[in-house]
């Protein structure tokens, strides 16, 4: 069977890996001329790190990520350590370690698994129709690919969902601009494996370890949608933000380049039951666009991924029920993590102030134990991690 994969992202060439490993003939379509990941890092979980794994990439996993031994809250403002706890817990729970992996290294590790020189870029996908026999896909320069299935991983503003469900699906800003980047890693800011977050004021300033000797870092602030900026001002921002925060966050601001922060703004959208059209079906963002305050997105795009490889095991030579079978397996657990995030989001950055009080004073009484619980409950679900 051939499958077209548009979007050569994390969950696009995770699906092409996933379906050519049961024998798929795969062509990957991404409309960036190259490689130009968005963000510095992401937090891959055991879960997405077990997708990794499956997919055959477990020891360059293993040499990307970084390590994380320990968890801590610090009060920004006081500098106070509000409660430290090992992770060992959680590994030991889930049997994976998670890791950090700067975002580019991650993607190019993808990319070149399927083979770097067999992606086809520069091909911008204007439309995408289901038919009796194949789906087609037309892309801007006049090139049209079909295939047995065509599997829509094309981001937040993808052009598959409008097909799929028929509409246009508005997005929601989550309230707040995260900024992120890449530093060497600076014991000032927090221990060097140690995912360190200082927080207060409805803000965030944080850092987790990745592969050669870096923290990749980022401060979460509230601002209003479509705030005036200037590009090259982030750093500016960011120390007028936590002008009076403590001195971790003050080293983390000096240890960044002026050049060398990303702005990004937060947006996610309601979760929705259709995925698939017929032969077409919608992966990754393009289905279940969420904020980054579990750091499950990229992990449910894998999860995907592997979800769409075991449909078309149970179903081989139906490419119309394996579709069916796999938006069934992801709708309910996909739609689920996105609403948890949302509400996350909400009490971090506080939309409500005395519930996002309320949760500082807790983080002051806690342990590790409710944190790894909840994060564990994040983890668990997958087709990995049932």
């Amino acid at each position: 069977m051939r499958a077209i994969v548009i979007g050569a992202g994390m969950g696009g060439t995770s699906a092409a890996l996933a379906l050519r490993q049961i024998g798929f003939e795969v062509e990957v379509y991404e409309q960036v001329r190259e490689n130009k990941p968005v963000g510095a890092a992401i937090s891959v979980w055991s879960n997405g790190v077990k997708c990794l794994n499956h997919l055959g990439l477990e020891e360059e996993t293993k040499r990307l990520g970084g390590m994380v031994d320990s968890m801590s809250y610090i009060d920004g403002l006081t500098g106070e350590v509000m409660c430290r706890f090992s992770m060992l817990p959680l590994i030991e729970e889930v049997g994976q370690r998670p890791y950090p992996i700067a975002r580019a290294e991650l993607q190019l590790m993808l990319m070149e698994k399927f083979g770097l020189d067999e992606i086809r870029f520069g091909k911008r996908m204007v439309a995408v129709a289901d038919g009796p026999e194949a789906a087609t896909v037309e892309f801007a320069d006049g090139s049209v690919a079909s295939g047995d299935v065509v599997i829509c991983a094309d981001g937040a503003k993808s052009l598959g969902r409008e097909y799929v469900l028929g509409r246009q699906a508005q997005r929601r800003y989550a309230g707040y601009v995260n900024y992120n980047g890449l530093v060497e890693i600076d014991e000032a800011v927090g221990p060097a494996t140690e995912w360190t977050t200082y927080v207060g004021e409805g803000k965030r300033a944080s850092v987790m370890p990745v592969a050669a000797g870096r923290f990749y870092f980022f401060f979460d602030v509230p601002e209003p949608e479509g705030a005036p900026y200037e590009p090259g001002t982030a750093k500016e921002v960011l120390k007028t933000a936590f002008a009076h925060w403590t001195g971790g966050v003050h080293a983390l601001l000096e240890a960044i380049g002026p050049d060398a922060v990303n702005r990004v703004e937060i947006l996610d959208l309601d979760p929705f039951d259709t995925w698939v059209k017929g032969r077409v079906a919608l992966l990754g963002d393009a289905a279940h666009n969420t904020t980054p305050d579990i750091g499950q997105g990229g992990c449910s795009a894998m999860e995907d991924a592997v979800a769409l490889q075991f449909a078309f095991q149970e179903h081989p030579g139906d490419p119309r029920a394996a579709l069916l079978a796999y938006q069934r397996a992801r709708v309910e657990r996909a739609g689920e993590l996105v609403l948890r995030a949302r509400r996350r989001c909400d009490l971090t950055h506080a939309k409500d102030a005395a519930a996002t009080q309320a949760w500082y004073d807790e983080l002051r009484r806690e342990d590790g134990t409710n944190i790894i619980r909840g994060i564990v409950g994040n983890i668990v679900g997958g087709p990995l991690t049932s």
